[in-house]
Formats: C-alpha cells, sequence, structure tokens
C-alpha cells in the first residue's frame, strides 16, 4: 500500500481535528476529482512501520479525535487488506478515536467488506460534477453519502451521519434518525 500524506491537524475530513492519511490508487477516476494525482497506486510512499508509527503517534494526542482514510480511494482493490488491518489495530489501540473513511463506491457495493466493521462513519459513492453542491457538508456531489456506520449496523440500514451544527434542518434529521430502529 502507497500513500501520499499524512495529515496531523485537518478539520475538513471529517468531526474535530483528525489525521488523515491520504491513501494512492483509484479506479473511479471522477470528473474534476480534486485528488487526481493520487489515482496511480505506484505514486507515493510505500506506508511502512515508520510511516505507521509516525500515525499511531499523532492518534495517540488526546486532541485528535480519530482517522480519516482518503486518497486515491482507501477501497481500491490493492489497499482494501492493509487498510483493513490497519483499521482493526487503530480501533484496538485507539477505540475512542473514530474512524471514517472516503470512497468512490457506494455502500451497496461495499457493504460486506470486513473492514466496515471498524469503520465509524462512510462518505460514499463516486464525485459527479453534475451534481456538484457547495453547499454540502463533508461530501462534494448530492448523490454523495455519509453514512453513520454504527447506527446503519445497529439498524439494518442505511442511517446518515447528522453533523453537530446548529441548525434546524439538522436537529430534525436528527431527531428522525433517533427512532429508525423502533
Amino acid at each position: 500500500m502507497r500513500f501520499h500524506n499524512i495529515t496531523k491537524d485537518d478539520m475538513n475530513n471529517g468531526d474535530g481535528l483528525r489525521a488523515v492519511l491520504w491513501l494512492s490508487g483509484c479506479d473511479h477516476c471522477c470528473k474534476d476529482c480534486q485528488n487526481p494525482i493520487t489515482w496511480d497506486p505506484n505514486t507515493g510512499l510505500l506506508f511502512d512501520e515508520k510511516a505507521k508509527a509516525e500515525l499511531f503517534d499523532i492518534l495517540s494526542k488526546d486532541y485528535i479525535s480519530g482517522i480519516t482514510f482518503s486518497g486515491g480511494d482507501p477501497l481500491f482493490h490493492g489497499n482494501r487488506g492493509e487498510v483493513t488491518e490497519l483499521a482493526r489495530q487503530i480501533k484496538e489501540q485507539f477505540p475512542s478515536k473514530t474512524i471514517w473513511l472516503y470512497t468512490g463506491y457506494v455502500y451497496e457495493q461495499i457493504k460486506d467488506l470486513p473492514v466496515l466493521a471498524y469503520v465509524d462513519v462512510l462518505a460514499e459513492g463516486p464525485f459527479e460534477v453534475d451534481k456538484k453542491d457547495n453547499l454540502l457538508h463533508w461530501v462534494g456531489s448530492s448523490n454523495q453519502r455519509v453514512i453513520d456506520m454504527n447506527r446503519t449496523r445497529e439498524c439494518g440500514k442505511v442511517v446518515l451521519h447528522v453533523t453537530e451544527e446548529v441548525d434546524t434542518t439538522l436537529i430534525e434529521k436528527k431527531e428522525a434518525a433517533k427512532g429508525c430502529c423502533s
């Protein structure tokens, strides 16, 4: 598995202050993608023990909320096994940290992948430039969803993640989501 960067203090790719692992490899090749440099799985650096130690050091900080896997696509076929193992180790060592994962696949295509057992929030779907919406939180186009994986596993159906912003529309959605398993 290869990566382009480890961001130590990101606020744009998930709730709270996060570490972000920007992985190499993506076969979606979305038009107007913000990270086309990450498409080639052979670019970037090898994710080795030194990179893992750096990532775990960042995650050990109290002020870091968790990790976001992005790229490229963390679920590119060449990344899946190593991302799953890394996510498992992170959950084991840092159980209070959240794991966000961005992918161009839709949930229905990947719902049975083992990595999702460790993911708290899944931002899914390909970026579609004709559905671009700068007002969306966490994603770039209206076809994409931000899924609360813990509630989705609990309810047995897709439950969208609701941001903790003070917004009456979001509060209404959050209240509606509370009863999803009833």
